[in-house]
């Protein structure tokens, strides 16, 4: 199986400080990123962890959803997928990822509202990135366009 890279070229101090996290792999992008930013309501334009972590658990899931509804016998026509990451205080120290909100509606074949919050739910647990945050609470709603 693949492996994807990325790289952060980062000077100076956490708070005063800043750097670049280039998409190696994909050669796609370099994006700004900062401590000052990560933690203000507005980004200004500055990416954050949080951020990318919410661009990969949303195209995972969109990903693994859409192969489940397939399996469970429906046909996907389209899914509109959102997802929230939070940063906030850890009451060890420091910051932690304290929740992510995965929101999703889909047009899909086959499937009734009761069915697809099935399938949907079976993808959270399912999705290789909800795996790997599994030390996080991912809540889901999940409904049918």
């Amino acid at each position: 199986m693949p492996v994807r890279t990325a790289h952060v070229a980062w000077t100076g101090t956490l708070e005063q400080g800043s750097g670049q996290v280039e998409l190696t792999s994909s050669h796609l992008a370099t994006y700004e990123v900062s401590f000052p930013r990560r933690a203000a309501d507005d980004a200004q334009g500055v990416t954050s962890p949080e951020e990318l972590i919410a661009a990969a658990h949303a195209a995972c899931y969109a990903m693994q959803l859409s192969a489940m509804i397939a399996q469970a016998g429906a046909t996907p026509g389209s899914l509109d997928v959102n997802a929230a990451v939070s940063l906030g205080p850890d009451p060890a120290g420091g910051f932690a990822i304290s929740g992510i909100r995965l929101t999703v509606v889909g047009q899909v074949d086959g499937l009734d509202s009761l069915e697809f919050q099935k399938v949907a739910d079976a993808a959270k647990a399912s999705c290789p990135v909800s795996k790997a945050l599994s030390g996080t609470t991912i809540t889901l709603e999940a409904s049918l366009a």
